[in-house]
């Protein structure tokens, strides 16, 4: 099972950015799939989740109204699309998947991790 984030860039402050989580070795349909960010010297924090089998959608208050995170069966790719990005959303994003997510942004709650992409906002 591997799950491979890319997308990730610098732009500067109000510009847009859309990240894609490519899995093999698991349909992505029968799995909840979640974003998490990690800024230097911070933890790691929840941005926004899809449940398994087009179930609903969750966002940290942070990006609601300026995240949408959505899936493409047809790719198994699940995508987060940033608008309005600021400088404290400088941070390397992880996708992870689970089959049986009860929350919706609970870390240990996520089997399968990405290995992350750098978002650098920064003018």
């Amino acid at each position: 099972v591997q799950l491979a984030e890319s997308g990730g860039d610098l732009v500067q402050p109000g510009e847009s950015l859309t990240l894609s989580c490519v899995a093999s070795g698991l349909n992505l349909r029968h799995y909840t799939i979640a974003w998490f960010r990690q800024a230097p010297g911070k933890e790691r924090e929840g941005v926004s989740c899809i449940k398994r089998w087009n179930g609903p959608t969750y966002y940290a208050d942070s990006v609601k109204v300026r995240f949408n995170i959505y899936r493409d069966d047809a790719k198994n790719t699940v995508y987060l699309q940033m608008n309005n990005l600021q400088p404290e959303e400088t941070a390397f994003y992880y996708c992870a998947a689970d089959e049986n997510v009860r929350s919706y942004l609970q870390e240990f709650e996520y089997e399968h991790w990405g290995q992350g992409t750098q978002v650098t906002v920064s003018s």
